[in-house]
Order: structure tokens, then C-alpha cells, then sequence
């Protein structure tokens, strides 16, 4: 059995989804999320599915990165899923974690990413650069922002008058179908 960590700042549809992809799975356990906003919506979502959370503030992850992974060793997290999670990851944490870190992006990496580039703010700049192509990457977390090996890509077309909500309606549910897909199969090569 594979114990997940699952790490959110929002609202945790995303999270939710993996959640429940994985409920009374014999090889992945969603052991504990955690967020560093008090107020997330992603807190309720996993209390109501019985999910262990963990508020963990700003300055802990900035200021004691080593109480992180002392809380993910308690719940015996072998992997963890970054679902909408804004913060940087410090390298103590992927330094206890190497290959055990995923996140997904919003574009096929290593274009549109680092810092600064999440959400809508990707889906505007491939608009803007006439793209044809767009699609989502699911890699794992390196020092580097969104420059760790890649594990998963998914496509989709960019038709003409696309926009970038139209372009982000296309992606959300690409993100649904390989999240999963991609957590699984780092799952089975642990």
C-alpha cells in the first residue's frame, strides 16, 4: 500500500477527485492532506471523506521546512500530490522525498512554465502566442519551478477564436483523467 499526502491551498476539486479515485483502493491511501490556508476549501472537502488535514501556516514552510517532513514521516507518506498547492516547495522537503514529489502543470512542460506561471495566467500566454497545442503535464518536483522529469503529458487542440477560459475548460478535465493515471504508476515502480 502506497500512502499518499495530498497538498492543497484551494478550494480542492483537483484533491477531491484524486481522493475519491483512490477510496477503498488496495494500493493507494490517501493518508493525510494538508494545507497552509486556514480557510481552503480543500479542509472541508477532505473532512467530509474522513481524510486526516493539517493546517500548516506560511511561515512553517518557509521557516521550518523539517517540521513538514516530520509530519509527513508520522503519517508514513510515501508520496506526494501537489493539487493546486501555491507554495514553493523547499528543497529539505524534496531533498526526504527525491521522485516522491508530483505536481501538474497546465501546459506541456517545459513550455509556459516557472515561476509565476499557474492557471489562467498560462492559458492567457498560450492564447496570446497563437499556439495550436496546449495540454497538461503531471512531473515530478524538482529545486527548479515545474523543471522536474516529466511523467505524463496529455494534448489538446487549439481551435481558431480560442480563449483562455475556453482553453482552461478544455485542460480541467485532462488534469481529472492523468492525475491519477500518473500517481498510480510512480505508485508502482515505490
Amino acid at each position: 500500500m502506497t500512502n499518499i499526502a495530498i497538498l492543497a491551498s484551494g478550494n480542492g476539486t483537483n484533491a477531491e477527485h484524486i481522493a475519491r479515485t483512490f477510496e477503498g483502493s488496495r494500493e493507494i491511501n490517501v493518508a493525510i492532506a494538508v494545507s497552509n490556508r486556514a480557510d481552503a476549501g480543500v479542509i472541508g472537502r477532505m473532512n467530509r471523506l474522513g481524510i486526516s488535514v493539517e493546517h500548516v501556516p506560511d511561515n512553517v514552510w518557509r521557516e521550518n521546512p523539517g517540521e513538514i517532513v516530520g509530519l509527513l514521516r508520522r503519517h508514513k507518506v510515501d508520496l506526494i500530490v501537489l493539487a493546486g498547492f501555491l507554495k514553493y516547495i523547499d528543497p529539505v522537503i524534496i531533498d526526504a522525498f527525491p521522485k516522491r514529489i508530483l505536481n501538474i502543470h497546465p501546459s506541456l512542460l517545459p513550455a509556459y512554465g516557472g515561476p509565476g506561471m499557474y492557471g489562467a495566467r498560462v492559458h492567457r500566454a498560450v492564447v496570446e502566442a497563437g499556439e495550436k497545442l496546449s495540454g497538461v503535464t503531471v512531473h515530478f518536483v524538482s529545486a527548479e519551478v515545474d523543471g522536474g522529469d516529466i511523467i505524463l503529458q496529455k494534448s489538446v487542440e487549439l481551435v481558431p477564436g480560442e480563449t483562455a477560459k475556453s482553453l482552461e475548460a478544455k485542460i480541467h478535465p485532462l488534469e481529472y483523467e492523468i492525475y491519477p493515471e500518473a500517481i498510480a504508476r510512480v505508485a508502482r515502480s515505490l
